[in-house]
């Protein structure tokens, strides 16, 4: 039974509530945390299902699949599974059917398979449906991409954190107040608390000294955390597609994590001959993880136009200002398309944005143009053989500002 203070608190809050609207909106919002919440907690505690789930639809969005249809994806691969391996990719087949690729090879051409396998494609469907991760039509719902963010966040910072990825990083440059790095004579105006005590007394007894003096004394030389505004320039386009796109997506919330967890901004920029999600360099994490989980692969890449875009997208600061784009090719859009990319990146350096470049296997025409790109940019070139190391060589980058 409630008192009469309970009572009056449930009157209080129906009058501030006003006629329901408020109510509403706020069930809505509690309702969407708690969707989160629930999703998070999946991951987090490895519910197979769920997390299945997320790597099917990171893998259905990497290989640039508009919805899903079973029924087309099933005949697709009962008439051409060759054509349908490049088309889907082995691990959307088997995330959407529980079945081996190889298997489903093998198989294929066997009546009572083919209904099975028509089947398993259907209910799996369905259940994404029932889980509301698509919808009626079988398009990708705002909880299918925060499923499917989740899951890719979680798996890159599983893969980092062993590899010890998450030192603090420091910027090179001199102030009173920061890190300890190196060691300088000490002066008036610097403070005691700074004072280095045993490289002092090693210098004391190095000069035969019996007592530290004012010249022996040794302060730490301290180094900002000097802010930083970088955008991740992904190339979204079609030769991309597949496990390049999913481990270069990986790379960029890798960078976003560490970046704004050391107080930088990160900005992200999909291109292939058109932008297709831009981000402005922001701290908000979940939002640039959003956005890059939604990239799909398709068309050409334009590299001038993102490098042109980019550069409007920074703000004006004195702060570091850096592009890094990562690529499988360069350029293949416009007139003279070497020409134009030169001539944006020549504006950039004007703007003071310096460019790098992690070239995934770059022929030699693309790497020796890539070089002129960093060279003019003041940036750097990485050429990236593994694709497995991209995360890797991404915040290389980042530590080097």
């Amino acid at each position: 039974m409630q008192d009469e203070k309970s009572v009056e608190f449930e009157k209080d809050k129906d009058k501030k509530l006003g006629e329901g609207e408020h109510s509403s909106e706020m069930d809505g919002k509690l309702k969407s945390q708690n969707e989160s919440d629930k999703l998070m907690h999946s991951v987090i505690e490895a519910d197979e299902e769920t997390i299945d789930f997320g790597k099917l639809l990171n893998d259905a969005i990497n290989q640039g699949m508009g919805s899903f249809t079973p029924d087309l994806m099933f005949d697709q691969m009962v008439k051409n599974y060759a054509m349908a391996k490049k088309l889907f990719g082995e691990t959307l087949i088997r995330e959407a059917t529980g079945y081996d690729p190889d298997y489903i090879q093998k198989n294929i051409r066997i009546p009572e398979f083919q209904r099975e396998l028509q089947k398993k494609l259907k209910d799996r469907v369905e259940k994404l449906k029932k889980e509301g991760l698509i919808d009626k039509e079988g398009d990708l719902t705002d909880k299918g991409l925060e499923l499917a963010s989740l899951v890719m966040y979680v798996e890159e910072l599983d893969k980092l954190e062993p590899k010890g990825f998450y030192g603090e990083k420091t910027h090179k440059k001199n102030a009173r107040y920061g890190l300890a790095e190196d060691y300088k004579n000490y002066k008036k105006g610097d403070i005691y608390r700074d004072i280095a005590v045993r490289k002092t007394v090693k210098t004391a007894a190095r000069r035969g000294h019996s007592r530290i003096i004012k010249e022996d004394l040794k302060v730490y030389e301290k180094k900002s955390k000097a802010h930083i505004y970088i955008i991740y320039g992904l190339d979204a386009s079609g030769s991309m597609k597949g496990d390049k796109i999913s481990l270069s997506k990986k790379a960029g919330i890798a960078l976003a994590y560490k970046a704004i967890s050391e107080k930088d901004k990160v900005g992200m920029i999909a291109f292939g001959s058109d932008i297709k999600e831009k981000v402005a360099p922001t701290n908000d994490f979940m939002h640039l993880l959003r956005t890059i989980t939604k990239v799909k692969a398709s068309m050409e890449t334009n590299i001038q136009k993102t490098i042109s875009e980019a550069v409007d997208m920074f703000p004006e600061t004195d702060a570091t200002k850096h592009l890094i784009l990562l690529t499988d090719a360069l350029p293949t859009t416009g007139k003279d398309p070497e020409r134009e990319v030169l001539d944006e990146v020549a504006k950039a350096k004007n703007a003071k944005v310096t460019i790098s470049i992690v070239g995934i296997n770059l022929d030699d025409k693309g790497r020796r143009f890539a070089e002129k790109i960093v060279e003019l940019g003041s940036g750097k070139l990485y050429v990236c053989k593994d694709i497995e190391e991209l995360d890797q060589i991404v915040l290389e980058d980042y530590y080097s500002l």
